[in-house]
Formats: structure tokens, sequence, C-alpha cells
């Protein structure tokens, strides 16, 4: 379980570092690349494995569920702008600015929360 539970973070981690370095990467002329999109689809897919592992292993706190709710909202808050961003960017489309960074800023401080709301 252990090996399956590193594995899982490793991908969630891959997850944040393809949105928050593409975001990085089109910062002057923002848009949102493929590799963004699928970012986002791995954070909420590996964040939902993880925690259905966590509950797995034993009942987690209250403040765990608390947590994971808002890491939820925010992962969905990512992913929403992510695809409308990439539907529009594959039709050739402009991407508004706000789009764009919506996708990587929300996606900051989805690590921020992840990181310093300790459980």
């Amino acid at each position: 379980m252990t090996l399956v539970t590193s594995i899982l973070v490793f991908l969630h981690v891959l997850g944040a570092a393809a949105i928050v370095g593409g975001w990085f990467a089109t910062f002057k002329k923002p848009t949102i690349l493929p590799i963004q999109l699928w970012g986002a689809i791995a954070q909420l897919v590996t964040g939902l494995a993880l925690v259905g592992l966590a509950e797995a292993n034993g009942s987690p706190s209250a403040a765990f569920h608390i947590k994971i709710g808002v890491k939820i909202i925010i992962a969905i808050a990512v992913l929403v702008p992510a695809i409308i961003g990439y539907r529009k960017a594959a039709k050739g489309e402009a991407v508004s600015t706000g789009l764009a960074h919506a996708v990587g800023g929300m996606a900051l401080i989805n690590i921020a929360v992840a990181t310093l709301w300790t459980v």
C-alpha cells in the first residue's frame, strides 16, 4: 500500500508541476497548454485516489475532511477554466488573460493549502 501511495503522490506532484510550469512558461502571453489540462486532470484523479487510500487505512479526522473538501473545490476551480481555455486555444481563439491566470493561480493556492494547512 505504501508503494501505491508513493506513486500516487508522485503523480499528484507531477500534475501540479505541469499546471504551474505551463503557467510560468506562458506568463507573458497567457494561454492554456495541453499539459496544463492533463495536469489538472491528474491532480483531481490522483487526489481522489489518495483520499480513498487514506479513508481505507483508517478514519481521518474531521479537519482532514474539511481540508480535502476545500482542496477538491479548488481543484475543480482549476480544471474547469483549464478545459474552457484548452478548447479555446485548440480552436485558435484567444484565451483571456484572466482565464489563463486563474488556472495557474488557483493551482498555486491549492499547493499552499496542501502544504501549509496541517491536519
